[in-house]
């Protein structure tokens, strides 16, 4: 797929992370990317922006004193026409970066919820939606970093998918010393598909067969989230919406007209883990969320 090249030629060493991103893009979602710094999480999202012709795309860098009006916008009162007239804030575009997203406090976090979850802002009492493509790509260092402040859990719920890119080999390290002899990758870029073909991308998603057997075995999946004492807050039914949503997305990217068990197991964890909430014992103890995931993939029966 042009649209996984493009992307791929300019992160390199992360093809499945790639691919991911972009399968939450066409299924619908956003994507959570959290990493150390340096690791290229805001070079992946500039690059998905980059090879898409017509999409609009911005940049909120996150700070402590950024405000939720910096983000939705603000009206302004006009003495010519005495009247307020609405400025509409970066958050009206195609594709949102939302960079170092756990550095703001949670109010200014809490500004994404009703744009992430309704595609829509309510301002000033009126609603103003958005277009057919708006995507979220959030990246945030780790929590135990200076200066973060952790996402709350309904905004975590917000993301269809977290990823994480994590360091590259030597091989594909020297590789990316080379690219940057001149200009880097990502503004030698050109577009490789446009906007409409995007969308013509998610309707194709959407049309892709998942049998009554899946849907069941998903519900499954993050049922088993449920009532398990090492969580003190499981997995809602929006994860489970996400989880075939992103699934029938990354089907149709392995070129196939129906999802199969083995894809929804592939990415069960980037879709559910970040929505878990550990027990304090179970955090103390050493378990993980992913961790949980995979112990619920291994005992959910899958369906034949």
């Amino acid at each position: 797929m042009r649209l996984e090249s493009a992307v791929g030629s300019v992160l390199r060493g992360h093809p499945e992370v790639v691919r991911r991103v972009l399968a939450c893009l066409v299924a619908g979602g956003h994507v959570l990317i959290e990493d150390v710094p340096g690791t290229g999480k805001t070079t992946l999202a500039k690059a998905v922006a980059h090879a898409i012709d017509g999409a609009e795309f911005k940049r909120i860098q996150f700070t402590p004193d950024l405000l939720p009006s910096d983000i939705l916008g603000v009206s302004v009162y006009e003495p010519g026409t005495q009247e307020f007239r609405f400025h509409p804030g970066p958050v009206f575009t195609d594709i949102l970066l939302a960079d170092e997203i756990n550095r703001a406090s949670p109010r200014t976090q809490s500004a994404l919820l009703e744009a992430m979850g309704e595609r829509q802002a309510t301002i000033d009492g009126r609603r103003h939606g958005f277009g057919g493509l708006f995507f979220v790509i959030a990246t945030q260092n780790p929590v135990e970093f200076r200066g973060t402040c952790p996402l709350p859990e309904a905004q975590m719920d917000r993301f269809a998918m977290q990823c994480a890119l994590g360091y590259v080999d030597a091989a594909e390290e020297a590789a990316i010393l080379a690219d940057q002899v001149e200009d880097p990758p990502v503004d030698r870029m050109v577009p490789v598909v446009t906007r409409d073909e995007v969308m013509a991308m998610m309707r194709a998603a959407r049309a892709v067969r998942i049998a009554d057997e899946l849907r069941g075995y998903i519900v499954a999946l993050v049922g088993a989230t449920r009532g398990r004492p090492d969580l003190r807050l499981a997995a809602s039914p929006r994860a489970s919406l996400a989880l075939m949503k992103v699934s029938q997305a990354l089907a149709l990217f392995h070129a196939q007209d129906f999802v199969t068990p083995e894809i929804i197991q592939s990415v069960a964890a980037d879709v559910i883990a970040h929505r878990l909430v550990l027990a304090p014992e179970a955090r103390h103890g050493g378990i993980t969320a992913r961790s949980i995931v995979a112990d619920v993939v291994a005992s959910t029966a899958v369906p034949v």
